[in-house]
């Protein structure tokens, strides 16, 4: 626990956060202090405060709210998707319907005064940050909802409390059962953090470490149009860049090998009437096809984001996944969020496992591989989430696209194939 706040503190601003306030704020918000307060000049982490793990249960204890969720969780059979939907749902309705205690709004609204006051960016993301998030052998990336462009204390308020209902969604709820977690053991912290205007620009993921062969001396950087959930969710076949560490450290030149992505799409601010006509925040549109047929980053740009890898993965001592966006007012790049890498700078074993097709036959299709292993099965087509509940054991999923919505069938699939999604995205991270 910190000694930057009291324990029983309900929102504490990001400066006063360090790695050991997991267990208050959460792994993403923790590490967002971390950084902020930590890391060199040179690295900028937009700024912004967290509500506390016992801000959370401070609000379920409200008319016995977490003994109802208790009891609606106890006899659920996680591997029923249509039991799964049936709860999730109900539970994240009774958490939409509870209103904040008053003190913790107040709260609130004092800590978005001061951040307004000293940001002057008029929008914000709130993001989650789940208690037990971000462990070396646990990634849950992406399973709880962040929203992106809120604005105001009226919106903020309520997104704060869409992000509290999300950690009862259905690939949440699931993915815990799955890792063995204990659900009343797991709280949620909400991050408002200054948004960074990546819109104009481009974002993406990179990890300091190859994520497919484990190979240490590289940073894997994945890059696109627009805010970076495109890429996070699979949404976009982004660019990808490879930078030799050693030679990025020497000074010399370090890109080792690039890929021009397909980038078809990019997620931008929606316009006052776009929010006014459907409440939307943000809105997708088609990448004009000049700017889909080059790179979206600079020479320059690489190796600036590589250094800064570098930097947070000495200050963090283990390989790490990073989210980073290109303001396109400023021209500058920003460091968003961090997180322990938990694939394969996990694995445990030096050798070397390859696998063989023992028999040849027509190819009809060739992608990117996700993984290093063989799947086979009969193919289980599948053309919206909802019809996910018609996943066996051992399909092959064959879909447009996976966001990690679909994670309660990811470990079903003896194989996952889709049209979109990059190696860095969230549902990538979970299915290796």
């Amino acid at each position: 626990m910190s000694v930057l706040f009291n324990p029983t503190a309900l929102v504490v601003p990001f400066e006063n956060l360090r790695m050991s306030d997991v267990d208050s704020v959460g792994g993403k918000n923790a590490s967002l202090g971390e950084m902020i307060s930590q890391l060199p000049a040179g690295v900028t982490v937009p700024t912004g405060f967290a509500t506390t793990a016992h801000a959370f249960r401070v609000f379920l204890k409200q008319g016995n709210l977490d003994q109802r969720i208790d009891e609606a969780l106890k006899h659920l059979d996680s591997e029923n998707i249509n039991a799964l939907t049936a709860t999730g749902t109900a539970i994240r309705s009774w958490i939409m319907d509870q209103t904040f205690p008053q003190d913790l709004e107040n709260e609130i609204r004092q800590a978005f005064q001061k951040l307004d006051a000293d940001a002057h960016a008029g929008s914000y993301a709130v993001r989650s940050s789940a208690t037990a998030e971000d462990l070396p052998d646990a990634s849950f990336a992406g399973q709880q909802e962040s929203f992106l462009n809120v604005q105001g204390i009226e919106d903020i308020l309520h997104k704060i409390k869409e992000v509290f209902a999300s950690l009862y969604n259905d690939r949440a709820i699931s993915y815990r059962v799955h890792k063995g977690f204990v659900h009343a053991e797991v709280a949620l912290s909400a991050g408002v953090q200054k948004m960074v205007r990546s819109d104009l620009a481009t974002s993406g993921v990179m990890f300091t470490i190859d994520t497919e062969s484990g190979f240490n001396d590289v940073v894997f950087i994945t890059s696109s149009y627009g805010l970076g959930e495109t890429v996070v969710q699979g949404a976009v076949n982004p660019d990808e860049f490879y930078v030799h560490k050693p030679m990025l450290r020497a000074g010399k030149k370090a890109i080792v090998r690039r890929s021009l992505g397909s980038k078809l799409i990019q997620m931008k601010f929606a316009s006052e009437a776009e929010r006014m006509q459907s409440g939307k925040l943000v809105v997708t549109e088609d990448v004009p096809s000049e700017l889909r047929n080059r790179y979206s980053l600079t020479d320059e740009e690489i190796c600036q984001l590589a250094e800064y890898a570098l930097v947070i993965e000495a200050h963090y001592g283990h390989p790490m996944d990073i989210e980073w966006g290109k303001d396109g007012l400023d021209g500058k790049l920003y460091i968003l969020q961090a997180r322990p890498e938990t694939v394969k700078s996990q694995s445990k074993g030096k050798a070397e496992h390859k696998y063989k097709l023992k028999n040849k036959s027509t190819v009809l299709a060739e992608g990117r591989a996700i993984g290093q292993k063989i799947g086979t099965g009969p193919v289980r087509l599948v053309s919206h989430i909802s019809q996910m509940d018609t996943v066996m054991p051992g399909d092959i999923l064959v879909t447009d696209m996976t966001d990690p919505n679909w994670e309660p069938v990811m470990k079903k699939a003896s194989a996952i194939v889709t049209n979109r999604g990059g190696r860095t995205c969230h549902a990538a991270i979970i299915a290796r």
